[in-house]
């Protein structure tokens, strides 16, 4: 049989497993980083990195959404490593 063959075949119920897991891991970490966590700004960075990482992938096909996407994602990077002593005060 001719196709396509791809490394990684999910179906949709385990994408919604994936993408549901990966939010309460984050509301997690949302919460933990108003108490002041170190792992919770290294989570929220990370996070942030891989969206643009993702995000210049995406770039050809929705440009403007991307760059967007992109400047958010400085913007939360940029907020997590600068502020977050003060809130852990």
């Amino acid at each position: 049989m001719v196709g396509q063959k791809w490394v990684f075949s999910f179906n949709v119920t385990t994408w919604g497993w994936i993408h549901l897991l990966a939010g309460v891991v984050l509301v997690v970490a949302g919460y933990f980083l108003f108490q002041g966590a170190v792992w919770a700004r290294v989570v929220g960075v990370s996070v942030a990195i891989i969206s643009a990482v993702l995000s210049f992938m995406w770039l050809p096909h929705y440009p403007i959404w991307s760059i967007l996407i992109i400047a958010l994602d400085v913007f939360i990077i940029w907020a997590l490593t600068v502020h977050g002593r003060d809130v852990a005060q």
